[in-house]
C-alpha cells in the first residue's frame, strides 16, 4: 500500500520510476510480475526505462547502482534493519532513509533503549531475555518479569506492526507469551506497563544532519494494546493532529524526538512514538521507526501535511535528501 501511494504521488514530469517487488523468498521480481503484484499493470508510465532489466525481465540486484535514487520502501526485518541498506551502500546507490547504523540501532528495541538511556531519554523499565537463556533456564524469564511487575508487555526485539506482542497480566500467562515472541526472534524484550493507560503520541522527523520535527499527533483506540488488528482494521483507531495536549508537552516530545534521531544516526525520515501518562505527567519514548507506513493516510505523511508539506512534496523532499546524504 505504501509503494502504490508513493508511485502515484511522484511527479511524472520529474521522475522516471522503475518499481520493483522483492518476494518473500528473496527473489527480485521482473517488471511484469511487479506490476501485477502492485495492481498497476494498466498504470505503468509510457517510456519507463528498461535499464537494469535482464533479458528475462528480472532486475539483477547489483544493477540498482544504475539508478539515481533507490527507495527501499520495506518494513521490518531485512528491509528496515540495516541489511538492505548495507547492500545498497556497497552498490554505491543513493537511497532514501537511514544507513546501516541508524537502521540497525533503531530496529532493535533493546539497542535503541541502550543508546537513548545514555542521553537520559526517559523510557519504561525493561529487561532483555535471549532465547538461549530462556531455553536453558525458563526461570530467567520469570525472574525478569517479577523484577518489572505485572502487567507487562512481551515483544520480539526486532519486529514491527505489533507482531508477536502480548500483554501479560499474570505470571501464569508468561510462558505462552514468551514462546510466541521467541518463535519470531532470538531476543525478546519485557517492558513494564504504566499504572494508567498511557496516551500514544507520535512525531515525524525529516532531514539529515539538520532534521526538523513535525507537529505532534495522537493515536486513540479502544483496548489496552495497539495490536496488529487494531492497526490494520479500518475504524479501530483514529489519528488526531495536532494532539490535544499542552504546548509544553508537545515541545518536549519534539525535542526528545530530535535527540533520538541524531543519537541513533538516522537520516531522511523517522516516526518516533511516545507514551504520555497524563495522570503523572510522565513522558516515555517508546520506539523509533525508520521506514514508517507511507500511504497518503498514514500517520507520518499526515503529520507533515499538518506541518505544511503535501504528500507529493514530502516524497520529493525525501528523494532530494537521499541524494544529499550520498
Amino acid at each position: 500500500m505504501s509503494a502504490r501511494s508513493v508511485l502515484a504521488a511522484l511527479p511524472e514530469s520529474r521522475f522516471d520510476v522503475t518499481p520493483l517487488v522483492i518476494g518473500t523468498d528473496g527473489r527480485w521480481l521482473g517488471r511484469g510480475e511487479t506490476a501485477r503484484v502492485l495492481n498497476q499493470g494498466s498504470q505503468e508510465r509510457p517510456g519507463q526505462s528498461e535499464v537494469a532489466v535482464s533479458a528475462s525481465g528480472e532486475l539483477r540486484p547489483y544493477e540498482v547502482a544504475g539508478y539515481d535514487v533507490v527507495w527501499p520502501l520495506l518494513h521490518g526485518p531485512h528491509g528496515e534493519d540495516g541489511t538492505v541498506q548495507g547492500f545498497l551502500t556497497l552498490t554505491g546507490a543513493a537511497y532514501v532513509g537511514s544507513g546501516v547504523l541508524g537502521s540497525a540501532a533503531s530496529m532493535d528495541k533493546v539497542m535503541t533503549k541502550q543508546v537513548l538511556a545514555s542521553l537520559g531519554v526517559p523510557q519504561v523499565a525493561y529487561r532483555l531475555v535471549t532465547r538461549h537463556a530462556w531455553q536453558t533456564d525458563p526461570d530467567v524469564g520469570v525472574q525478569a518479569a517479577r523484577e518489572l511487575g505485572f502487567p507487562l508487555f512481551v515483544k520480539p526485539a526486532n519486529l514491527g506492526s505489533s507482531v508477536g506482542v502480548s500483554r501479560v497480566a499474570h505470571e501464569g500467562d508468561l510462558s505462552v507469551a514468551l514462546a510466541a515472541a521467541f518463535a519470531l526472534d532470538r531476543r525478546v524484550i519485557l517492558e513494564a506497563a504504566a499504572a494508567h493507560k498511557p496516551r500514544e503520541l507520535e512525531v515525524g522527523v525529516l532531514g539529515n544532519d539538520a532534521p526538523k520535527a513535525s507537529p505532534v499527533g495522537e493515536l486513540k483506540f479502544e483496548g489496552l494494546i495497539y495490536d496488529y488488528d487494531t492497526k490494520y482494521t479500518e475504524g479501530r483507531a483514529s489519528m488526531h493532529i495536532p494532539a490535544p495536549i499542552a504546548a509544553e508537552v508537545a515541545a518536549r516530545v519534539r525535542e526528545l524526538a530530535l535527540i533520538a534521531f541524531k543519537a541513533l544516526d538516522c537520516a531522511g525520515l523517522a516516526r518516533i512514538d511516545f507514551f504520555y501518562v497524563e495522570e503523572t505527567g510522565e513522558l516515555f519514548l517508546n520506539e523509533v521507526n525508520t521506514m514508517p507506513g507511507f500511504t497518503a493516510t498514514s500517520m507520518y505523511p499526515k503529520l507533515w501535511e499538518a506541518g505544511g508539506l503535501s504528500y507529493p512534496e514530502l516524497v520529493t523532499r525525501l528523494l532530494e535528501l537521499a541524494q544529499e546524504e550520498r
